[in-house]
Order: C-alpha cells, then structure tokens, then sequence
C-alpha cells in the first residue's frame, strides 16, 4: 500500500490532524508506526465507540502498531465507577469485549493498562519533565479532558495530574500519532508543547468527530452535546436490543436541518462508513421503499422534503440494529465480563 492510500484510510472521516504534513512525513518515513487511543474504564459501552472502532481499523490496515490504553489510574483520579479500582479493571475486561464485538480482532491491537507502565521511576520521571515544562494554568486549562470545569481542581488536588499523566503515556508508550476524539485536543496540544520544549518526539494528533447526543443541546458546544453513557436515553449502548434502540431514536431530536441533527450525524459518522446501503420501508401510499447508497444521498433526500423525519428515524433505527447484531450475538456468547460488571452496578 503506498503513502496516499495509507493517508486516507488514516485522514477520513478525521475532523483534525495536526498537523498534516507531519502525518505524511510519518508514512512515508516509518512502515508500522506506533499509534495510541486511551480510554477510561467507566462503563457500559455507547454508539460513539463504533466510530472510534471503525478508525481503530483504518489505523491497522493503514500499517500501523496500534495500541489501545485502558487508562485505569486516571479512571480513579477521575471517580469513576467510584473510584473502586478494582471495578475499573473489571470495566476495562468488559471495553476489550466491546472492541472485538465491534470488529477490531484482538490480534491486531495492543492492550496497555495504564498500571502497567506507571510502576516505573522512568514513567514519574518523564513526568515529572513534562510538569517542568508545563505551567499551572496550563494543566488546569486542559481539566476539560477530564469532562470537568477548570475549578474542579480545586476540590481535588489529584486531578492536577491527570493532564501529566496522559501526555506522559504517549511519551513512555513511544507514540508517534495520538488519536481521540475531538474532546481530548487539549491533551495532545499540551503533549505536543511539552515535546517541543524537551526536544523529545512531537506526536502527530488525529481527532475525530464526537458523536451528539439524541435529546439535541447545544449545537454550538460538541463537547458539552456528545453522546453519554450518563444520560440514558441520549445514547444507544452497542448491546442494545432492536427495540430499545427502536425506542431511542423514535424520541430523539430531528430538525429539518443538517446542523444539530443527531439522527443525521449517526448516518454519517456511524452508519454509513460501515454499511454500504440504507434501506427505508415505506408503505406504497407514502411513497413505498428507498434506498440510499451514500449519505449524501439520504441526506439531499431529507432536506429536500422527500423524507419525513419519521421515516428518517426508522431506516437509522433498522439499519442500526442490522449493524450491532454481530454485538448483540457476542456478547450473548461472551457474557461473563459484561455481567460482572452490570453486578457490580447493582452491588455500588
């Protein structure tokens, strides 16, 4: 594969890659590149993860060594799952399930407990450079990783080392491209920064859309309107039966507009790079049965008024459950890691 296919599996669907030049000079220059995505173990697995995973697989038939970092530690600075580790560690059992189950073959990846790698005075000396480096104000800027407020490190001092501790893994982890989602930018800027000021190697960022949220919100902030686990039916889980996800969608916002749509926006972040066609069905005195193989099909048909929003709403909720039906049928085999952790919700 040469450096133009392999930059756009890599740049697609990407809302941001900082920058692009040096993603080029990076494929051209090293064959099987270390990339990284890090997550909290924090809970039941929602839809924006099937985004995630689908660029997880770009990034390996791209070429790359790609290593997916259950960030443990930084679970419990952040008090989730109350701040019980040992339930965090279960979590992150339960997110390598929910990868395979939405295609990424554990072969193909690498999984890194963040504890794994911090039991190290090499790890606390880096970061104890990078803090050298990095101002205060710096640190408490970046706490919107965290999906907290600045002031929140008020309460809390350990939270000031969350922002280290996650520019610290890319150095310690040797990352030549940090992907997230478009939330964690601040994260990769500060690593970025401090790179630059120790002469150490500049990761390339790769950032990818946040999926909204159902209930609509603030179409301004994706941040603040990104899918959550914390608000039920704002999201669809990837185990989702048909009818929940039937249900979910039927209540969600759907405006005769592009912008602040999350119906659309599953289309075309989620739905269609995976599925290669829609399929409505439509009672023949409402037009009778479409089909759409690109989103910018669906999407021309929609504005133009050719496609009620209730229709709209039932192509994405079937087309949907077509897609997580490999989820479903894992996790119905693969249950033991997953229920444990729903036990655990029950037992907190």
């Amino acid at each position: 594969m040469d450096v133009e296919e392999r930059y756009r599996l890599v740049s697609r669907n990407a809302e941001e890659i900082v920058t692009e030049e040096e993603l080029k000079q990076l494929l051209a220059t090293k064959e099987s590149p270390r990339a990284y995505i890090g997550f909290e173990p924090s809970g039941l697995v929602h839809l924006g993860w099937a985004l995630v995973a689908s660029k997880i697989r770009d990034l390996v038939d791209a070429g790359f060594d790609v290593i997916i970092f259950m960030a443990d530690w930084h679970a419990y600075i952040n008090d989730k799952l109350g701040g019980d580790i040992e339930r965090i560690r279960l979590c992150a059992n339960y997110m390598q399930d929910a990868f395979e189950s939405l295609g990424v073959p554990r072969d193909k990846v690498t999984y890194v407990l963040a504890s794994q790698i911090m039991d190290t005075t090499e790890y606390w000396g880096m970061l104890m450079k990078v803090g050298k480096v990095t101002s205060l104000s710096r640190v408490k800027r970046a706490m919107t990783i965290m999906g907290r407020k600045e002031d929140d490190a008020e309460l809390d001092s350990s939270k000031f080392l969350y922002p280290l501790m996650q520019a610290t893994d890319i150095f310690r982890l040797d990352i030549d491209l940090a992907y997230a989602g478009l939330d964690q930018r601040r994260a990769h800027m500060l690593a970025r920064e401090a790179a630059e000021k120790l002469h150490w190697k500049v990761p390339v960022a790769l950032h990818t859309p946040l999926l909204p949220g159902l209930q609509g919100g603030n179409r301004m902030d994706p941040i603040a309107n990104k899918m959550s686990k914390s608000h039920p039916d704002s999201g669809i889980l990837i185990h989702d039966s048909p009818e929940d996800i039937a249900r979910k969608i039927k209540k969600g916002f759907c405006p005769p507009e592009v912008e602040g749509n999350p119906i659309l926006a599953m289309a075309r972040l989620v739905l269609f790079p995976r599925m290669s066609q829609m399929v409505i069905e439509r009672p023949e005195k409402f037009g009778g049965r479409l089909e759409f193989n690109s989103y910018e099909e669906l999407e021309s048909a929609y504005l133009s008024g050719g496609l009620h929003p209730m229709d709209l709403k039932n192509g994405v909720a079937k087309t949907l459950s077509d897609m997580l039906a490999p989820s479903r049928k894992y996790f119905e085999e693969h249950p033991e890691n997953y229920q444990a952790l729903k036990a655990s919700f029950e037992k907190a």
